[in-house]
């Protein structure tokens, strides 16, 4: 049975003896970036060579300019860069023309030096200019944060923005649950929505939801962010199963 062990830039693989005789010990080469790798698994950003002075995207792409990871904790603890956060926003620096529905252009919603905030795991990453950026689609944009609370975020076409409620401190027949055994809540209050979505003409069609409606939506919906006054969730208004009265 051969063991593999990590070494840099190279993976080595030692082989134990068989049948008396040692084999050869190979090496794979595995690519090396800026970023490190999780286990395996490598994300590296295409780099953009210094020759080119601008990027101008295509169609209803965007391009962001990524915020900066948080290197330490609120407490000054420096972390290592396999736990800091993933940024999930940034400042917009170029936009496309926009998108074409029939003899109608809509245009990019999202202006130039707007700070939005967008999807986890959306986009192409660039490094440009010596830093990070991003190229994704508009409707990949969650919406434009323009404070560093996210009860300020202004939702972007048919998503909202919801406050989660707080998880049940107690059982029905009144057993104090601990931290880890207390369910994840799938409700809450909305307190911003988008405009809706785009329909085949290019006209928007308004959410039926309202600011201040009590939901359930799908549990592993969305993209959730903690702010000073909780915890919140952004997601679609299709993800919203039923309204509490």
């Amino acid at each position: 049975m051969a063991s593999v062990h990590l070494t840099g830039p190279r993976v080595a693989v030692a082989a134990k003896p068989v049948g008396g005789l040692r084999l050869p010990t190979p090496s794979i080469a595995v690519p090396t970036g800026r970023r490190r790798a999780r286990g395996l698994v490598v994300r590296a950003a295409t780099v953009v060579s210094p020759k080119y002075t601008s990027i101008k995207p295509l169609g209803d792409r965007v391009l962001v300019k990524v915020k900066t990871s948080e290197a330490k904790t609120d407490g000054g603890i420096l972390l290592p860069v396999s736990v800091q956060t993933r940024p999930q926003g940034g400042e917009v620096v170029a936009v496309g023309e926009g998108r074409s529905f029939g003899i109608n252009s809509i245009e990019i919603s999202v202006p130039v030096g707007a700070q939005v905030v967008y999807s986890k795991y959306a986009g192409t990453e660039l490094e440009f200019n010596d830093a990070d950026h991003l190229i994704l689609k508009e409707d990949d944009i969650i919406g434009i944060l323009d404070s560093d609370d996210v009860k300020d975020l202004k939702p972007l076409n048919d998503r909202i923005v919801i406050k989660v409620a707080e998880a049940e401190q107690q059982t029905a027949g009144g057993l104090l649950l601990t931290q880890a055994n207390k369910e994840k809540p799938s409700v809450g209050t909305v307190i911003a929505v988008g405009p809706g979505p785009l329909g085949e003409d290019g006209s928007r069609k308004p959410l039926s939801i309202t600011p201040g409606s009590n939901v359930m939506y799908t549990k592993y919906a969305g993209s959730e962010f903690k702010g000073a006054e909780g915890d919140y969730i952004v997601l679609r208004a299709s993800d919203v199963m039923a309204l509490l009265s």
